[in-house]
């Protein structure tokens, strides 16, 4: 049964939580939120949601976790409370790296419940460094180019790794190519990850001065890109098997506006830019290389998919060209999420402009550029006429069952909007 106060019921403005990665930026969500930057340390993401590790704060001082668990139906809306149970089921994040990120996979539903209650039994505490599965839920996730954004994802068509492979020219890595044609992608990938320190930097060290050669040999050549790539993860983690590893993976640069959707089980690493991310509420990764956090090669073999696969770059479609504005959603088979772009003065000639989004479920919108004032209807509110003033980095929290209508003079806004499906 819901009990609190208002609260539990209003739109609220929201504060995020920001981590602080190694791989992070020192400018880019201080860029976004307006604050002065380079920041002293390298900010990774930006968390807007209810996750335990980083709840966010609504601008009454209270924990926006703290208001769905006093209120959960009210604030997510029964449909949701009876698919999810009482937690928001998505965490809406902002994420900029300057490095590349670990080398990782997520799991399934099922291998995120078995884990977090093996690791309970074990008596493994949730903090610790060494635990695998810090909830027990799978991780889903969308990523949309905020700048232009640079990952690996998924196992490329083995064909042309290893075309790859024959074309860096190096004797060392012909057992790997004859591997790959015997074993398949399995027995390649643990091979090289599973190599020994010294054996590992000697290969690592190896490959860089091919990526070298054929860079200089053949500036045109198909896998300049790729072999760029190496060098530059080579540089960022020396002698790491997870830079060979690389090499088998989808190399893919995402436009502004363009997507990318992981599931359980495919490999990835972001590489370097800003985007917009929206995932099922959990923290479970699986790391195989390239960070200074845990790793446990094991368990990540365990869950990976070894499959190729196309690049899983999500395109958004156009719900709605209202007057100045455009609706766009990026479709995934993701059932915890959705997220929608509203752009303004993008889609006709400027001036003041409308977009409108309703939802059964919570919502949480950011903006990412231009101002706009957010007027909300169906739910209660802190403010008497229901409306927010909102800039460039600023976000709303929105419970269930709101109507929201964007206006903006800015004729260069932009908002997302990330809810239930």
């Amino acid at each position: 049964m819901d009990v609190g106060g208002p609260s539990a019921y209003a739109a609220q403005r929201i504060h995020g939580v920001v981590q602080s990665y190694s791989w992070g930026s020192r400018s880019a969500i201080a860029e976004l939120m307006g604050r002065p930057c380079p920041t002293d340390l390298p900010e990774a993401e930006l968390w807007l949601g209810a996750h335990p590790s980083g709840p966010s704060m609504l601008e009454t001082g209270v924990l926006l976790s703290d208001v769905i668990d006093r209120a959960p139906t009210s604030a997510l809306g029964p449909k949701c409370v009876d698919k999810f149970g009482p937690r928001l089921p998505f965490l809406f994040k902002v994420l900029a790296a300057e490095t590349a990120l670990s080398l990782q996979a997520h799991p399934t539903l099922d291998q995120a419940r078995a884990g977090f209650a093996r690791e309970n039994a074990a008596g493994i505490p949730i903090n610790s460094p060494t635990r695998n599965y810090r909830d027990d839920n799978h991780k889903p996730e969308l990523l949309v180019a905020l700048t232009e954004f640079h990952a690996l994802a998924g196992f490329r068509d083995e064909d042309r790794t290893l075309a790859l492979l024959r074309a860096l020219d190096l004797p060392e890595l012909a057992e790997s190519a004859r591997l790959l044609v015997r074993g398949g992608l399995r027995d390649l990938f643990e091979g090289w990850l599973n190599l020994g320190d010294a054996e590992s930097q000697g290969l690592v060290a190896l490959v860089l001065g091919a990526c070298r050669r054929y860079i200089e040999g053949f500036p045109d050549g198909d896998f300049v890109d790729e072999a760029q790539m190496v060098i530059d993860l080579g540089k960022q983690y020396p002698g790491d098997p997870g830079v060979l590893a690389a090499m088998l993976l989808n190399l893919i640069t995402l436009r502004p506006g363009e997507g990318i959707y992981l599931g359980a089980g495919h490999l990835h690493a972001y590489l370097r830019g800003a985007g917009i991310e929206i995932m099922a509420n959990s923290d479970n990764v699986l790391r195989g290389g390239m960070t200074t956090k845990y790793i446990n090669r094991s368990e990540l073999v365990r869950v990976l998919r070894f499959e190729s696969v196309a690049p899983p770059i999500v395109h958004p479609e156009p719900l709605a060209g209202l007057q100045n504005a455009c609706v766009l959603q990026y479709a995934t088979p993701a059932s915890e999420f959705q997220l929608r772009r509203v752009e303004i003065g993008r889609c006709g000639a400027g001036g003041y402009s409308v977009a409108c989004s309703s939802a059964a479920g919570p919502q949480i919108l950011l903006c990412t550029r231009g101002t706009c004032r957010i007027a909300v209807g169906g739910v209660e509110t802190t403010a008497p006429d229901s409306s927010f003033e909102v800039a460039q980095g600023e976000s709303i929290w929105i419970p269930a069952g709101g109507t929201v209508t964007i206006f903006a003079d800015d004729s260069d806004s932009q908002v997302f909007i990330a809810t239930t499906p």
